[in-house]
């Protein structure tokens, strides 16, 4: 009686797309295809247990993806069925979002993973602390884990990924408009940024992490070139003359966005610039992302939180600083997402050899897809902005 009564409220939902087909195959074996009449995604999607209905309608893309982690669904293409969920949002938002109750539980939980110093700490730790060999995989060999910037050009190069990663560091070295100094990095990664800058001018870069596993990277990366600290950059008590923070923003969470762009203004110089890059969610959608829960929050980036463009714009501005420049691009993290995805794939052996089983295999493919679908669709974009002392 109750299969029934979900089934009932899953191909009643379906009936009301409006975007794409879909091809929905559910435990008795029974194949439903649903088209809207406008062009989207062409989608697949089969239920092999219950669970999976009930787990999504009580908790969204969170229900959604335990159940694709403990093998109750499956798709061909998890990307492309993502992408028209959110494309049919209005269609399928009993599904989408899940029961409020359980979004008010899920809420609960992020306050206790908010980015104090120790919650950063344990936070970031929980992601980029996997280890080294496990994000070599898939990374290309700059170990640049940000979105590319893409040109045509990049077709032409040995590996199109490292050509658009450079292109990248390249524009925010640019942006900077110095080609020497001191230049702070808050949240330097592997080190990739600060190996360009050194390739490029006279710079010399102090790079900060929470992650060991990154800082000691770094450092036998960069040797005496650069300063690597294992420090929360609260802590930071220099002044450079450029400032650059590449995919950290997001990881700084709402209630420390003041105390964040408070930093930046403190140490940065007069006339010295700061690039940030960030990826941002759409203003639409702002109101019920930061009230709600989502898969990447829960899985992959605890105490994390994405700005709208606007938001950013007025934080930076609060702090006493302006936005010189906007450049968003986030088709090409799209692109940079495939290609991380696919050669995630082709890896699978070796990313069980490291002792990582398949229900972690399955929560980072949807991860990594579910991030491909956001940008797809725009959902999310991708922003670099140059920020100056108003």
């Amino acid at each position: 009686m109750f299969e029934r009564k979900m089934e009932r409220k899953l191909l009643g939902c379906m009936d009301r797309i409006s975007h794409g087909r879909i091809t929905l195959t559910l435990p008795d074996g029974k194949t439903h295809v649903f088209e809207g009449a406008q062009p989207g995604p062409d989608a697949d999607m089969t239920v092999t247990d219950w669970r999976a209905v009930v787990a999504t309608a009580a908790r969204g893309d969170i229900g959604l993806t335990e159940a694709y982690r403990d093998g109750w669904c499956d798709s061909s293409d998890l990307a492309a069925f993502l992408a028209f969920g959110l494309r049919n949002e209005e269609a399928v938002e009993p599904f989408l979002y899940g029961h409020p109750v359980q979004a008010l539980m899920i809420r609960a939980l992020y306050m206790v993973n908010a980015n104090t110093r120790r919650g950063s700490r344990r936070n970031i730790q929980a992601h980029y602390d996997l280890g080294n060999a496990f994000y070599q995989l898939w990374l290309d060999d700059t170990m640049t884990y940000s979105s590319a910037l893409y040109a045509p050009e990049d077709a032409m190069a040995a590996d199109p990924l490292v050509s658009a990663q450079q292109r990248k560091y390249d524009r925010i070295l640019d942006g900077l408009g110095a080609g020497s100094g001191r230049v702070l990095e808050i949240g330097c990664g592997w080190g990739g940024f600060a190996e360009r800058a050194l390739d490029r001018g006279d710079f010399a870069p102090k790079g900060l992490t929470l992650s060991h596993e990154q800082a000691a990277f770094a450092r036998t990366r960069l040797g005496q070139g650069a300063e690597i600290a294992l420090q929360d950059y609260r802590d930071e008590q220099g002044r450079y003359d450029s400032v650059v923070s590449i995919e950290m923003f997001e990881a700084v969470g709402e209630r420390y966005w003041p105390t964040y762009f408070g930093k930046l203004r403190e140490v940065l110089s007069d006339k010295g610039r700061a690039m940030i890059q960030t990826i941002t969610v759409g203003e639409p959608h702002f109101d019920r992302y930061r009230q709600g829960g989502d898969m990447i929050r829960s899985f992959i980036f605890p105490g994390g939180m994405l700005p709208t463009h606007t938001a950013f714009g007025a934080q930076a501005n609060r702090a006493g600083l302006r936005v010189e420049d906007a450049h968003r691009f986030g088709q090409d993290y799209a692109e940079t997402l495939r290609v991380w995805l696919t050669r995630f794939e082709s890896r699978l052996s070796d990313v069980r050899a490291l002792g990582f089983d398949e229900s972690f295999i399955r929560v980072w493919r949807f991860y990594l897809a579910a991030c491909i679908a956001a940008f797809d669709v725009g959902r999310t974009d991708v922003y670099q902005y140059r920020l100056a002392h108003v």
